[in-house]
């Protein structure tokens, strides 16, 4: 069950709307996974600095098991995200910073 959370300084009237819709079929085309078993959560709005700048930028986690794991996959993967930021944020790919990480516990629905 992958987790995408994506944090920006972008206000929430520039998030265009649906976001998270659309970052939820784009992650379970990416990562091979279905897509009623992905979670997205979005912030906009946030204090935040990348490259000792304020301009506006976003920072995507994905946490997964199964699906993260050499770093050529999560090259491809960030990619892949990164091409789907830009053109929904209209931000540059140095604005963007992607954060891969398998998840140490993993509870669903008390399992």
């Amino acid at each position: 069950m992958p987790f995408i959370e994506l944090d920006t300084n972008l206000p929430a009237n520039r998030v265009p709307a649906g976001l998270e819709k659309r970052l939820c079929a784009a992650t379970a085309a990416i990562l091979g996974k279905p897509e009623d078993r992905v979670s997205v959560t979005v912030r906009p709005g946030l204090t935040m600095a990348l490259g000792g700048t304020t301009e506006p930028c976003v920072q995507l986690v994905v946490s997964s098991i199964g699906v993260v794991g050499t770093a050529e996959d999560n090259r491809g993967h960030s990619a892949q995200f990164f091409e789907f930021l830009t053109k929904e944020l209209a931000l540059d790919q140095d604005r963007c910073v992607a954060v891969v990480r398998i998840p140490l516990v993993l509870m669903c629905n008390q399992k």
